[in-house]
């Protein structure tokens, strides 16, 4: 065998290694990067879960799903697929268990989505909405500890995301929560949880967090344009006293 055979075939050796090094590197940072975000949702390999949603007015005893919610459904069955979960789709008046066995994801608003109520009233006692039918400045409003955020339909709306668990225990699955204004904000908050969800794990972690999230002029950008208005954790987990006294955030 001459030098330059030698050298080819060292080469060849060399690369072959190199590339079987590269591919192990990949899986494993693939591997960590998947057990992180199954983790985080809650969701191991074949596990379930729950896609809790509204019942669309007049839709009768079938499980009629807004636009938006439909939406929000596309997007979360996406990030439940990519941890090699399943997920089943309930309606909210068809869920009649506890929680921490399979990961829920809940979606709509507290007035017309009972889970939802209940999960607010239990877990997050120091958020109130407004579900006022009647016309008026306050109506739809959240008041979150005693902050009180106004809706402005198409301009300038909000929506809670929340990630909670009965304990810190490892075995209890969490619940997320995508409580809006109106249906497209709940459609941003789940957008908004797909293209966040590595940040929101590594600060986070497998805790309990809550996230007032306002959605920016939905009437020309739709649910897109969101920003971070505060972590109200604490305040979202402190029960508000019976007459309290709130400042109004109005959109600028």
């Amino acid at each position: 065998m001459n030098d330059d055979v030698r050298t080819l075939v060292l080469g060849v050796i060399v690369a072959g290694i190199g590339a079987t090094l590269g591919w192990i590197a990949r899986t494993y940072l693939w591997k960590r990067k998947l057990h992180r975000k199954q983790a985080f949702f809650g969701l191991p390999d074949n596990a379930e879960s729950l896609l809790v949603v509204n019942r669309e007015a007049g839709g009768g005893p079938d499980l009629t799903v807004t636009r938006h919610d439909v939406s929000a459904l596309l997007e979360l069955s996406a990030l439940i697929k990519d941890c090699g979960a399943s997920a089943q789709i309930v309606a909210h008046d068809a869920t009649q268990q506890g929680f921490g066995e399979r990961t829920e994801f809940c979606v709509g608003h507290p007035a017309p989505n009972r889970r939802m109520a209940a999960h607010l009233s239990s877990l997050l006692p120091g958020i109130q909405v407004n579900s006022d039918p009647e016309p008026g400045p306050d109506r739809g409003a959240f008041l979150i500890g005693k902050e009180q955020y106004r809706l402005e339909p198409g301009r300038n709306e909000y929506v809670l995301l929340a990630r909670l668990t009965a304990d810190q225990g490892h075995k209890t699955r969490p619940v997320f929560l995508f409580c809006g204004q109106r249906a497209i904000t709940t459609q941003a908050a789940t957008r908004y949880l797909a293209r966040n969800h590595e940040r929101l794990s590594r600060k986070h972690g497998d805790r309990t967090f809550a996230l007032l999230l306002k959605v920016v002029n939905s009437q020309a950008y739709g649910p897109d344009v969101v920003e971070l208005v505060a972590d109200v954790t604490k305040a979202a987990q402190t029960a508000i006293p019976t007459a309290p006294s709130h400042n109004t955030h109005r959109a600028s």
